[in-house]
């Protein structure tokens, strides 16, 4: 058994059973993924793949057993050599951090910038997606972190840490009759407008669904987007009130907008990192978690790292004051 073929195998599950897309990926030949597969097959005496013609149907019941396996195997590999790159230079590496537009816009920035000038040789790859993207890179290992607010893929093998807590701001063009009052805004009066906000999944949705659903309202959604961006752009053309994460709005960009405090409308919302379980975590990842968040020091990191489970996680960090925005 070689440790290429559990990678061969791990990375043809992951890629839905697909040797070609899966010897791209990997810079070799798809002849060569199967025949390494097969060999493997051969010496444990059980199909990890099940076929039709030459064509992978599906993983059979002890292939799943083997690539979990599989995987936890590659891990370990992982962070072997990230072990020996700590002791070897602890101020050089890669590290991947995978996130939604949100976060990576306008609350990442800053503190990406201080930790490329403290780690100038870390060489440091953003991936950007939905939550459900992002988890999957976080339980795959194709990303040490992942940051993120809406629910993730689950899985045992991640753990979520509270970052940082945050809520809406309802934008409209200047001038628009929502801004010629002086009481505070209230839902009644929001859903007598168009609204623009966020695709389902991403950036808090749900909570400003769950507020309507609790008042029995039907809110006029005309447009949705990803990117709060498009949002505001659409807001200033006219289409709709626009309700956005209250970070999204910049003084400077968006001085055609007004921002409306809509923080006693929508519950507040929990930005979360999230890790790979027993994951080894180098000198300048425990820096970036200081970075992002105060409250995260390396004993809290650790003694989650080590919790059984999620809600024991969720126990640790229940009476810790998070950051608000």
């Amino acid at each position: 058994m070689k440790l290429q073929q559990l990678r061969y195998v791990w990375e043809v599950a992951r890629h839905g059973l697909n040797i070609s897309a899966t010897a791209e990926s990997l810079f070799t030949s798809q002849p060569g993924v199967s025949k390494q597969i097969r060999l493997l097959e051969d010496e444990l005496g059980v199909q990890i793949f099940a076929r039709s013609g030459k064509h992978l149907t599906h993983i059979t019941p002890a292939g799943q057993a083997i690539v979990e396996m599989a995987g936890r195997i590659l891990q370990e590999t992982g962070n072997i050599k990230r072990v020996a790159q700590e002791f070897r230079d602890e101020r050089r590496g890669t590290f991947a951090v995978a996130t939604t537009h949100t976060q990576a816009r306008y609350w990442l920035p800053l503190r990406i910038a201080e930790f490329m000038r403290q780690y100038p040789e870390v060489r440091l790859q953003m991936h950007q997606g939905t939550p459900g993207q992002i988890g999957k890179m976080a339980a795959q290992g194709e990303v040490d972190v992942a940051i993120a607010t809406e629910a993730l893929e689950v899985s045992e093998d991640l753990l979520m840490l509270p970052l940082y807590q945050w809520n809406r701001s309802v934008v409209v063009p200047r001038g628009h009759p929502l801004t010629h009052t002086d009481t505070p805004l209230t839902l009644e009066a929001l859903v007598s407008y168009p609204i623009v906000t966020y695709v389902s999944g991403y950036t808090g949705r749900s909570q400003l669904d769950r507020a309507f659903e609790a008042r029995h309202m039907r809110p006029n959604v005309v447009f949705t987007a990803s990117d709060a961006d498009v949002i505001k752009c659409y807001v200033k053309l006219g289409l709709g009130v626009g309700v956005v994460a209250n970070m999204a709005m910049d003084p400077e960009t968006d001085s055609a907008l007004v921002a409306l405090s809509a923080r006693h409308l929508f519950p507040t919302s929990t930005t979360r990192l999230v890790l790979r379980r027993h994951s080894f975590l180098r000198r300048f990842t425990y820096d970036f978690f200081l970075l992002l968040a105060p409250h995260l020091t390396r004993e809290r990191v650790d003694a989650a790292m080590n919790a059984r489970s999620q809600e024991e996680v969720d126990a640790m960090f229940a009476g810790v004051p998070l950051p608000v925005f």
